[in-house]
């Protein structure tokens, strides 16, 4: 198993290195967006991935005209002594059905960094999400969940409560299940939790001021947080 996710791995980094050239070979339109976001936590579906410390985080995507679209994110993460950075890959197609609908699926490879034993949390996850002009709905499977060999999904509705030019309210909720229990609980004899989040984000000109409440059924670590963060984006 240790070898097939090595080759997986593999076949995904392969897949992204193509799809990023493909705007230096190409004449059709392109564009290149980013953003960069200083948070005071970064939480995952409501779980801490800094100790409940400060996140600096940044992405970039190019997206061609025709729906695909290839990008990277990267986040500092406190996983004690096994890693201390995450930079992720996605590669992934959105089909626009009309003018309020449109399907949006892929695949994130997922890399931590920061010890010698890092890249064994290392992991890949499919997506597909529909859009209904402010809502959504979306599921992520990984075959191998933090390099456990367990097999693990997540569900997810949200809508986008649009009030004014400048000011949005998010209102989500999801579920996380492991598929093997034997090798990834989220919490003892729990191999599933519930997250939900309500945030507020103001817009002007090109940052974005949000704050969030989040929760989660977990008992350990899920407590419910405020989360505030500040975003610009360019592109």
């Amino acid at each position: 198993m240790k070898t097939l996710r090595s080759c997986l791995t593999i076949c995904t980094v392969c897949f992204f290195t193509s799809v990023l050239t493909l705007p230096l070979a190409s004449n059709s339109y392109a564009q290149w967006n980013g953003d960069i976001t200083l948070a005071s936590d970064y939480l995952f579906n409501g779980v801490s991935q800094t100790d409940e410390k400060p996140a600096l985080q940044a992405g970039l995507t190019w997206s061609a005209e025709n729906g695909l679209y290839a990008g990277t994110w990267a986040s500092n993460v406190d996983y004690d002594d096994l890693a201390n950075f995450e930079l992720d890959a996605y590669l992934g197609y959105s089909l626009s059905l009309n003018e309020q609908n449109s399907l949006d699926f892929g695949i994130s490879q997922y890399n931590y960094f920061g010890s010698s034993n890092s890249s064994t949390i290392n992991y890949a996850e499919l997506y597909i999400k529909y859009h209904l002009s402010q809502s959504s709905i979306a599921f992520w499977y990984a075959w191998d969940y933090f390099g456990t060999d367990a097999g693990h999904y997540i569900v997810m509705a949200s809508h986008n409560f649009i009030l004014t030019d400048s000011l949005s309210i998010l209102v989500g909720i999801d579920k996380s299940t492991s598929l093997d229990s034997n090798k990834w609980q989220w919490q003892a004899n729990d191999d599933d939790y519930i997250h939900g989040q309500i945030s507020v984000t103001y817009s002007f000109k090109h940052f974005d001021f949000s704050l969030g409440l989040h929760g989660t059924d977990l008992e350990d670590y899920g407590d419910t947080k405020l989360l505030l963060s500040i975003s610009h984006g360019f592109g």
